[in-house]
């Protein structure tokens, strides 16, 4: 029986399908496709708008104290495009799709996929919790992040911890000896395979990055009592902190997200880009009252700032997460016309577009495929970062 001629349609939808099996850390946050991108005439721009929950201050007694509601967003921008270009013929097309995709496809998506998370796990440096460790990953550092998740209230569901290759190597060994099923456990012993425990899915990624800590030493202090908002300003110290560097302030706790009882944690901040020896800019921002509060005072002066890890050494990265602490989103592209064929596709969150055309000059069938995307942290007190190794 002859093979059938594969349309535009079944390539896109196939390679969809092996892309999203590839995307483990995409896969598992937050993934939203807006039809209005698709509107002709009335598209809403390269951005969308994310609403965050709103929150309110409790009233104690009977006066009434009315407080207005203040609602807060952040904007993802889907402005990032990447594809892979090929050159396949008609030949090509009259395979089995199964060969299609194991010969063309396949290899295709796979370095696809590869860019596509390597951009989306740069929001590592947006997350202001993390278990600091040196040397190897162990389960109660795993169970550390889990209370961190559980202190900021994330939903129980659609909870991951992504591990780098490392740091799996590190934890199923150091529970290759517990009891659980014959089938986990062979499944573990030969394919390095954790499943679900302690409330996350495990998974391991290749593609998670180090983080190189800067130079910076832990000699800074805070210029200046009573500094609230997303810039600290310092004094003393040498060599700027880089983006993505975790500090604590002495005598700056959190609270709880609900209550706003202060807590015997210090908070956590994350260092964004464009810090200098004199102010750093800072997430979260140091809120001291209202609904937003997160921590119960602003520092004094002259209180020293301590720099997680080691000046000058670079440490892995591993991200415990509930999908809602980061965003995915893919728009639609437009379909051009006059083409060899042309189809678009939306599987499971993610729309990619397959055109291909004849080149007379080189009788053949370029083709391309593209995604038009972009990502965005939303909550990342949602998400705690393991660093080991």
């Amino acid at each position: 029986m002859p093979n059938t001629i594969l349309t535009a349609t079944a390539v896109t939808r196939e390679a969809l399908r092996v892309l999203h099996q590839k995307l483990n850390f995409v896969g598992t946050i937050t993934r939203d496709y807006d039809e209005s991108f698709a509107r002709q005439g009335a598209k809403v721009g390269d951005t969308l708008k994310i609403r965050l929950p709103n929150q309110y201050v409790v009233r104690t007694g009977s006066a009434l104290d009315a407080k207005d509601t203040v609602e807060s967003s952040v904007d993802l921008k889907v402005q990032t495009q990447k594809g892979v270009d090929l050159n396949f013929t008609s030949v090509d097309l009259t395979l089995a799709l199964d060969d299609f995709s194991e010969r063309i496809l396949e290899p295709a998506m796979s370095v696809l996929a590869a860019n596509i998370e390597a951009d989306a796990m740069s929001m590592y440096k947006d997350v202001y919790n993390q278990v600091q460790g040196a040397g190897a990953a162990t389960f109660a550092r795993v169970l550390q992040g889990r209370k961190i998740l559980v202190d900021n209230l994330a939903p129980l569901n659609g909870r991951t911890c992504n591990l780098n290759t490392q740091d799996n190597v590190d934890l199923v060994d150091a529970l290759k000896g517990l009891f659980n099923d014959k089938a986990t456990i062979s499944k573990q012993n030969r394919e390095g395979y954790m499943g679900r425990t302690a409330g996350f899915d495990f998974m391991e990624n290749t593609l998670w990055p180090s983080h190189a800590r800067s130079a910076a030493n832990g000699a800074y202090l805070v210029n200046g009592a009573g500094q609230t908002g997303s810039t600290l300003t310092v004094d003393t110290g040498a060599n700027a902190p880089a983006a993505g560097d975790i500090i604590t302030i002495t005598g700056v706790f959190r609270v709880h997200p609900e209550t706003k009882q202060v807590t015997n944690i210090q908070q956590q901040f994350v260092i964004g880009t464009g810090a200098t020896s004199t102010s750093w800019p800072i997430s979260p921002a140091i809120v001291t009252s209202g609904a937003g509060q997160n921590v119960n005072a602003s520092p004094g002066d002259n209180v020293a700032i301590q720099i997680a890890g080691t000046a000058g050494q670079a440490h892995g990265i591993s991200l415990a997460y509930q999908k809602g602490a980061f965003a995915f989103a893919t728009a639609d592209m437009v379909m051009p016309t006059g083409v060899d064929f042309a189809s678009r596709e939306v599987f499971d969150g993610v729309s990619m577009r397959i055109v291909r055309q004849y080149d007379i000059n080189g009788d053949k069938f370029p083709c391309r495929l593209d995604v038009l995307y972009g990502y965005k942290t939303i909550r990342p007190q949602l998400a705690c970062r393991l660093a080991n190794n």
